[in-house]
């Protein structure tokens, strides 16, 4: 992989607010050196929702970890998730389980109508992983 690199970041660190990074080689490729800028489909907040959606029990740490913001930052988007009603949070002995509220709608308007839930479903799944392949790839046999 031929990439400008403008910088490297020790492993399991986060880069910065709002760059999303990935591990190469040991170290992180910044956000903006794949050539597609800095920004990523999903807010943080979608991030946050989705990391909760696979792990009920996950610590803040975690959750920030795998969204790439601060721990500070994932708190508080965890309080704004539980204000607006897509999840809830349950005290069990020194632990935080979340309990996720999939009926709860989208936010914008240009998705009135439809729940978060499918969504959460699909994104949620372990590594990709899904009953159906998905659709055929051009030149398969399928």
């Amino acid at each position: 992989m031929a990439a400008a690199w403008k910088g490297w970041w020790p492993e399991g660190r986060v880069a910065g607010a709002g760059v999303q990074d990935f591990e190469f080689g040991g170290a992180v490729l910044i956000g903006e050196e794949r050539g597609g800028g800095s920004w990523t489909l999903l807010t943080g907040h979608g991030h946050v929702l989705v990391e909760i959606a696979r792990n009920a029990r996950a610590r803040i740490r975690d959750i920030a970890a795998a969204a790439g913001i601060a721990e500070r930052t994932a708190q508080a988007i965890v309080a704004d998730l539980e204000a607006a009603g897509y999840l809830t949070r349950t005290r069990v002995g020194r632990r935080t389980v979340y309990t996720v509220h999939p009926s709860c709608p989208f936010r914008h308007p240009a998705q009135d109508g439809h729940r978060v839930g499918p969504f959460l479903e699909l994104l949620a799944l372990p590594g990709g992983a899904r009953d159906d392949a998905g659709p055929p790839r051009a030149g398969s046999p399928r």
